[in-house]
């Protein structure tokens, strides 16, 4: 797949600024059209009600705050995007809640750029679990970006955790245009033993072949993780020097809660590098 349409989260947060960065440098390597969305995090609905519904308090004057906020976010977003280069860029501002309108936007997108939680710095109005609740709705690729983000170079050191299911997959085959650029890439295959037959004989070879053929040259480690397989992915992406993970996630949405498989809560809690990932 090609990436011609790119969007990004971007708010008033500190993190903004790298996720704007990282996606204006990809929409220019491969491009593509930047699409730049702040969200009031109200829900259409919401107005609706109040509208209706004399004992529910007007929203006019908070959403004139919110607005002005979006607005302002959107300002630096297309100031900086045309600045680094990107020669297609848009501004949506958009009336819903953020998980919700950022999932709902980006089926329409190649990839969608956002942040993970900063506890220490919590964007307003963005909830914990923004980037599970975007990655088990959005049925697109999706970069989650550290709080720690500096600058825009990723995707010269790549790792890929492979575990021979679907998510891993189709996460690996989202990224094969970055992988083609990049400088190395290393397929994790983690307790492929413990795995029966799912990888055949030698495990990671199949994928190695299927990279090849779009000409990519890897190099395959088998990884034991003795239980956890996140700190072990991360342990051997620390070992290439990579500066990406693509990897799976595995999880459903069931009502509000989100749940995640072990290997994906831990590498969206604890991660320093950049992840590429899907559902």
């Amino acid at each position: 797949m090609e990436y011609k349409t790119i969007l990004v989260h971007v708010d008033e947060s500190t993190q903004a600024a790298a996720r704007i960065d990282t996606a204006a440098r990809l929409a220019t390597e491969h491009n593509a059209h930047l699409i730049g969305t702040a969200l009031t995090n109200v829900p259409p609905r919401l107005l609706l009600l109040s509208g209706l519904d004399p004992s529910l308090p007007p929203m006019q004057a908070p959403l004139a705050e919110l607005r002005r906020l979006a607005d302002s976010a959107l300002d630096a977003f297309e100031q900086r995007a045309i600045g680094l280069g990107v020669l297609s860029v848009e501004r949506r501002r958009m009336e819903e809640e953020i998980g919700l309108g950022v999932s709902l936007q980006a089926r329409y997108c190649d990839l969608v750029v956002i942040g993970r939680h900063d506890a220490a710095h919590p964007s307003p109005g963005v909830r914990a679990d923004f980037p599970e609740y975007v990655l088990l709705n959005s049925t697109k690729p999706v970069l989650v970006l550290p709080p720690t983000m500096q600058g825009p170079s990723l995707g010269q050191r790549i790792v890929a955790a492979w575990n021979g299911s679907a998510p891993a997959s189709r996460a690996i085959a989202s990224a094969i245009p970055l992988m083609q650029r990049a400088r190395q890439v290393d397929i994790v295959v983690i307790d492929a033993r413990a795995q029966g037959d799912l990888h055949g004989a030698m495990p990671g070879a199949d994928l190695a072949l299927y990279l090849a053929r779009h000409g990519i040259r890897v190099n395959v480690r088998e990884v034991d993780s003795h239980i956890d397989p996140g700190p072990a992915l991360l342990g051997a992406a620390g070992e290439a020097g990579a500066d990406l993970i693509v990897m799976g996630a595995y999880g459903r949405s069931r009502f509000r809660e989100v749940l995640l498989g072990g290997a994906t809560r831990t590498l969206l809690r604890t991660s320093t590098l950049p992840l590429w990932m899907a559902h």
